[in-house]
């Protein structure tokens, strides 16, 4: 995938965020560094432009810059599709393959994050004698709610886990479509942790770090 963006470094995904690496070979250490792993999407930019591209099941890449005739910068994004290696199974990857990218031109780092969530999780249209509201919402768009499950003690309760997706601060409040004795903090055992933020009712007001990863247990939890 040519594109016609100057791009030194490359965002890759990886688990609860992402991590750059440089697009040049300047050192032996680059250029030893022929494929690189991803998870959803890429994000290449340039001052005021970038482009996103998401991936359903292909997780090793490369990225390489020319210069054109005419002055610019292509860098290309190259997708290692598959790898067939006769041992130990001598039919490995034989048959028909379904591939799927989507590309994004003018992407922020959070349009990557919603194009890797919409391509791995597409949105599913289900018909209701009434409008279907969401169970937990974050107010704001970079922490991204990641799990929505019930307590692994069989109490009933229910757990929530979230992050900060584009790598900086952000401040979120995470809302339940319904009522709860206590709101709690949890690691990730889902284990109360001292001095974090406390709530009750249906709501609880979270700080993130970039990149943190937050736990929160809904105790007594009843839905609407």
């Amino acid at each position: 995938m040519p594109l016609d963006v100057h791009a030194d470094r490359i965002a890759a995904e990886t688990q609860f965020g992402h991590l750059f690496r440089p697009t040049h070979t300047n050192t032996s250490w680059d250029a030893a560094r022929f494929e690189a792993c991803q998870h959803r999407f890429v994000h290449l930019a340039e001052p005021g432009y970038g482009v996103a591209i998401a991936n359903d099941s292909t997780y090793g890449y490369d990225v390489s810059r020319d210069t054109r005739a005419d002055g610019g910068t292509t860098t290309t994004v190259r997708f290692s599709l598959l790898r067939a290696p006769l041992f130990p199974d001598p039919e490995t990857d034989q048959g028909e393959h379904l591939l799927r990218f989507r590309i994004a031109p003018g992407a922020s780092i959070g349009d990557a994050v919603a194009l890797g969530y919409d391509l791995a999780n597409p949105l599913r249209v289900v018909h209701a004698a009434a409008p279907i509201v969401p169970l937990v919402t974050s107010s704001d768009p970079a922490v991204v709610v990641e799990t929505v499950k019930l307590a692994e003690d069989g109490s009933g309760d229910l757990v929530v886990r979230l992050y900060e997706s584009r790598g900086g601060r952000a401040h979120t409040t995470l809302t339940f479509d319904g009522t709860a004795s206590a709101i709690e903090c949890t690691d990730l055992l889902e284990r109360v942790l001292a001095d974090e933020p406390t709530g009750q009712g249906s709501s609880i007001d979270l700080p993130f770090r970039a990149f943190q990863l937050r736990t929160v247990r809904f105790r007594g939890a009843s839905a609407r």
